[in-house]
């Protein structure tokens, strides 16, 4: 690097197929009323896309104002030749090594045991909840080896005995905590497990002290890039399926419905439940544009 050199951060890839997906979810809401019971599933799916998607532009952020060189892709799907596949947030490369980052945006504070396993305390609607969630770190790990394999695919066996040699040393796999209140209590967790797992605040100190003998210009750095960029798979089926399952349970939904059509007014009957009165407790079906329509039928 010169003297006067100006730190130059390239984004190869910004796109990311959870946008598209979150749109597909919010259209697919507001097709459907409040009272259907599909609702709750589909809020859930949105809040949970919406978090992610703040989250990974938390450190799309933090990337960008990093005042390093780096080449940045985000949200590559790749897949090994025997059908292994990992989703992988950002792939990011620096000078000195290559950094394959999860991106977690979760609320509440998270615990790392002595095993390694990883519990989630929350506060919701005036309870707390307490979870064991699956490793983010066994998760990513194994993005690491299935770009490895791809990484190998049509090398000679000298290459992949070299690749197979150094690879650890210039390949890193970290998780990256995006919700700055989340608290990470890892004090009884092994050193391997606490180098994995940072904030979103920490991650340009953690890629600044990646530094190691070999040393790489931007030009190489964008080279390898396109080369990480020629392993992604545009066609992927993940978000696709899931909102494929979705649709289709509101298009089921919808026919049920069907069968059920206020006489008086054509809303739709709805399961209700009588909260008071001489019926209380049992369930009849009500027209969905209550109060304004109140025809009732038996179950």
């Amino acid at each position: 690097m010169g003297l006067f050199h100006k730190p130059e951060v390239v984004i190869l890839k910004e796109s990311c197929d959870s946008i598209d997906y979150l749109e597909k979810l919010q259209k697919l809401r507001s097709k459907i009323s409040d009272n259907s019971t599909i609702t709750e599933k589909i809020d859930k799916e949105i809040a949970i896309t919406e978090a992610g998607i703040y989250g990974e532009n938390s450190v799309l952020f933090e990337l960008k104002n990093s005042g390093m060189d780096l080449v940045v892709l985000r949200d590559l799907y790749i897949q090994t030749e025997d059908g292994r596949s990992a989703q992988i947030d950002f792939f990011v490369i620096t000078p000195y090594v290559n950094v394959i980052i999860e991106c977690k945006n979760l609320f509440g504070n998270i615990e790392i045991n002595n095993k390694g396993d990883f519990i989630r305390t929350f506060d919701y609607k005036g309870h707390r909840y307490k979870e064991g969630i699956y490793s983010p770190i066994t998760q990513n790990e194994r993005h690491l080896e299935v770009y490895k394999n791809c990484f190998e695919r049509n090398k000679g066996l000298l290459k992949k005995f070299f690749i197979g040699k150094y690879f650890t040393d210039y390949n890193k796999s970290i998780v990256v905590l995006a919700n700055p209140k989340t608290v990470v209590n890892d004090k009884f967790a092994k050193k391997e497990i606490k180098q994995q797992v940072i904030r979103g605040d920490q991650l340009i100190n953690f890629l600044k002290s990646q530094k190691s003998d070999a040393h790489s210009n931007i030009k190489s750095m964008i080279e390898i890039g396109e080369r990480v960029l020629d392993l992604n798979v545009p066609e992927r089926s993940d978000y696709f399926n899931k909102y494929e399952k979705l649709a289709k349970d509101v298009e089921n939904e919808d026919n049920s419905f069907d069968k059920f059509v206020c006489p008086k007014c054509g809303g739709q009957l709805i399961i209700r439940t009588a909260k008071k009165g001489k019926n209380v407790g049992n369930q009849f079906y009500g027209c969905s544009n209550f109060p304004k329509c109140r025809y009732i039928q038996n179950i």
